[in-house]
């Protein structure tokens, strides 16, 4: 790896490290304020336990060489032999990658806020880290899936779709809460945590390239893009809708349109991300109303903003990849000389990461709940999980 880009993936792997608070702040703002300080503590505790775990195993079962296209190897168990002779550029990967570990587990605290034991989640996570998450990554990342074509620049399958719909499949372990939902206690919060995401995306997904090369500008470019137009389709569409637009539209709609990027970053040009952004923002805007017709409590929108943001960008990529632009080798979508074969792919990696998250995390919630119960006491509840939990209030009169 070059000087240039060995210090880009550095920058890029502290950015996406800061999008984990900035997520807690996204996240802590939209829920009540007895909850905030629980909601901080499950997106931190991502960021304490997670590197640890990718270090000891995590990269090595999700990354390293094996002969089976399903799981890595142990090869590079604690890191085995990895030094920094040489550019340093392999131990820069595993960090940054680590990164991405941390962040996605915590992505689904937004849905099991206000209900869920933080020793429950103490446990869940390394269990999904495992069980989840690395065999999915290996999948999309060198494994059957991404033999077979399909496309995922920075983790639009392997993170949001992932994590999407595990938090579906781990609302239904909990379900309802016992309080009727409430609006976001501190929208300011809210806003912040926004732009926090919004700064480090720059990293998760121009940093993905994995280079200080043009594949990194115009993942730059796309996650800017994107994002701004997601929020305008976003508050218009409820402008339209509801006669009024919302600093929460406005601030989930520019998350739900660098989720919907992700995929997509390193392949699409010209105009697609803001066509991409465009129509998550109004999908995800109606996507997000889905929980109150079907009846499950994904207390966040984690469904609607992450799993279906998600899967819009990575199926888009059936239309708006364009290999011609970047000058490599990858399929191109339906508008720039392709068929519906990278559309199919595409398809088939978010199926099957589907099937395999929703299944294997329901089996994980099922099992804490009879070994240990993963949903705190009525009166926790009603409490508050800060008082119940931590013994901390965020707020002091």
């Amino acid at each position: 790896m070059e000087p240039a880009g060995l210090t880009w993936v550095l920058i890029s792997s502290a950015l996406v490290l800061f999008m984990t608070p900035g997520l807690a702040f996204f996240y802590g703002g939209m829920d009540r304020r007895r909850n905030v300080l629980n909601m901080l503590m499950m997106n931190f505790y991502c960021i304490l336990a997670v590197p640890v775990l990718w270090m000891l195993a995590g990269y090595s079962l999700a990354q390293v060489p094996f002969e089976s296209d399903w799981i890595g190897g142990f090869d590079a168990f604690a890191l085995g032999d990895l030094t920094t002779v040489g550019d340093g550029g392999a131990l820069a990967t595993i960090a940054f990658l680590g990164m991405f570990a941390a962040i996605t587990p915590a992505l689904i605290s937004g849905a099991v806020a206000g209900r869920m034991k933080f020793a429950a989640w103490a446990v869940f996570v390394p269990l999904w880290l495992f069980i989840v998450y690395v065999p999915i990554f290996k999948w999309v990342y060198g494994g059957w899936l991404g033999q077979r074509g399909s496309l995922d620049f920075a983790g639009g399958t392997a993170i949001h779709v992932n994590a999407g719909i595990a938090a579906l499949a781990a609302v239904f372990v909990l379900g309802r809460r016992k309080v009727d939902p409430a609006p976001p206690h501190s929208m300011p919060l809210v806003m912040i945590g926004t732009g926090i995401l919004w700064f480090g995306w720059f990293g998760f997904n121009a940093g993905s390239a994995l280079n200080a090369n043009g594949q990194a500008a115009q993942a730059f470019m796309n996650t800017f893009l994107a994002g701004a137009a997601a929020g305008l389709a976003w508050i218009i569409t409820e402008w339209v809708r509801d006669g009024r637009p919302t600093n929460l539209g406005a601030a989930s709609g520019i998350v739900a349109g660098l989720v919907a990027v992700t995929p997509a970053a390193g392949y699409v040009s010209g105009i697609a991300p803001i066509v991409i952004g465009l129509v998550a923002g109004a999908i995800c805007c109606y996507a997000v109303r889905l929980k109150t017709k079907f009846r499950y409590d994904d207390a966040l929108d984690v469904v609607g903003v992450h799993f279906v943001g998600g899967l819009v960008g990575s199926l888009l990529i059936g239309f708006f990849a364009n290999p011609k632009f970047f000058e490599a080798e990858f399929g191109a979508g339906l508008f720039y000389g392709g068929d519906l074969s990278l559309l199919a792919e595409q398809a088939l990696a978010n199926g099957a990461a589907i099937v395999w998250s929703f299944t294997l995390t329901f089996v994980i919630m099922k099992v804490l709940d009879v070994v240990m119960g993963v949903r705190v006491e009525e009166q926790a509840e009603l409490t508050g999980l800060d008082l119940a939990l931590h013994s901390e209030t965020a707020y002091h009169d």
